[in-house]
């Protein structure tokens, strides 16, 4: 009969080397995902069979009235799931070590994939992962059901993810090579880097939030992010040269009036097309002229901006900002290119964009849908009862707390 023993607070190395070896691994399951969620208390626990390393989890614990915990692990356990033996024993060490910390329940959504299809597919293949809801229901816990809406769950279940093409460009629509090409026109400048554009980027990030009614993260927030990954994390941002725009669109007006001058008046199918391209140029020209009145200045400036971090094979875009009043640059589909292109540089085989609404049909899903991702469609939480008696008005209570939950 096996040994199993379950360590709270195992090597960094050891965690880590796990963790990114799982077909789970996941960002929020990374040893040092603890120093970002630093206004909860965590383990990081190691379940060992006969002394050998079988699973890994880190645990979240939320401090609640009346001198009572959850605990809460994101994106996991990382396990072999088909093991059942090792599932049930992992569970019963973490509701052992729960009840030492006045835990009610503990919520888990681990990352598995019951499903991976573009949005426009409407038959949303299964792969049969389902399997697990039921292995894990008999292993003690309580699955959530398949929530829809991102709100019904502190991590959405489903995700537009990208995975490493051979040639990045060439698998994008042929929308999105446009609209890149219409960004390369504007002579947008990619920069990258981390201290130095926090200011910049958090103030993307302020316009965004501004915009969509929402509140995302502040500059402190994303100075731990780079503190904490170092070179496996980044901002991007795009920056804009309103001046030199306007001195290029200026240049193609002279040129267009200088050639209509100098056209014979018999030439009229040239004079019409030349006479198409100046009113091309000359909306080209108001367009730069209002953006420079209303923002009054026509200096370099960031417009654009994304905060990734890598981990394992995967990478994802935890944060993303823009200047509205720019959107007719397209900003966003060079930023994205190259924040994917710096992330398969760097070894990994998948890019998140986040998390949308299960219904796959707003306007967020269309819009990563520009990148030709993937849906990936997880199975959802599920509660571990450490306390049979209190976890009915637990439940209760935490349902009425879970946004302020997800933002902490």
């Amino acid at each position: 009969m096996s040994t199993y023993r379950l360590e709270t607070e195992i090597p960094k190395e050891e965690f880590d080397a796990f963790v990114e070896n799982s077909p789970y691994c996941n960002l929020l399951q990374s040893y040092s995902w603890a120093q970002i969620k630093s206004n909860w208390n965590h383990l990081h626990t190691g379940l060992y069979k006969d002394g050998e390393l079988v699973g890994t989890a880190l645990v979240l614990i939320k401090r609640l009235p009346g001198g009572f915990t959850m605990m809460y692990i994101p994106r996991g356990p990382i396990v072999d799931y088909d093991d059942q033996e090792t599932v049930r024993a992992f569970l019963e060490a973490l509701k052992k070590e729960g009840k030492k910390h006045r835990t009610l329940f503990i919520k888990f959504d681990p990352g598995i994939e019951v499903g991976r299809y573009p949005s426009y597919d409407k038959e949303r293949p299964r792969n049969g992962n389902e399997k697990y809801v039921k292995s894990l229901e008999e292993a003690g816990a309580i699955h959530q059901g398949f929530s829809m809406k991102i709100e019904e769950a502190i991590q959405a279940r489903f995700h537009s993810i990208l995975d490493k093409p051979e040639d990045l460009l060439a698998a994008m629509p042929k929308k999105t090579k446009k609209l890149v090409k219409e960004a390369e026109k504007r002579h947008l400048d990619i920069i990258s880097g981390r201290d130095e554009l926090l200011d910049d980027f958090a103030a993307m990030v302020a316009m965004t939030e501004s915009r969509k009614h929402v509140s995302l993260r502040n500059r402190e927030y994303f100075k731990k992010l780079l503190d904490t990954y170092g070179d496996d994390s980044i901002i991007m941002l795009a920056m804009a040269d309103p001046a030199r725009i306007r001195q290029e669109c200026q240049a193609r007006l002279d040129d267009l009036n200088a050639q209509l001058e100098a056209l014979p008046e018999n030439q009229k199918k040239k004079r019409f097309t030349l006479e198409e391209q100046k009113a091309s140029a000359q909306k080209d020209m108001n367009i730069v002229d209002e953006i420079i009145k209303e923002v009054g200045s026509d200096e370099v400036r960031p417009i654009a901006g994304v905060l990734s971090v890598k981990y394992g094979k995967s990478a994802e875009m935890l944060y993303a900002g823009m200047d509205e009043r720019f959107r007719r640059f397209m900003p966003q589909y060079k930023t994205y290119l190259e924040n994917f292109q710096w992330a398969f540089d760097k070894g990994c085989t998948e890019f998140s964009m986040g998390g949308v609404e299960g219904s796959l049909d707003d306007g967020l899903t269309h819009f990563k849908d520009n990148f030709a991702p993937l849906i990936h469609e997880y199975i959802g939480e599920f509660d571990l009862p450490v306390s049979r008696l209190l976890y009915k008005p637990s439940k209760f209570a935490y349902e009425k707390k879970r946004a302020s939950l997800k933002e902490s």
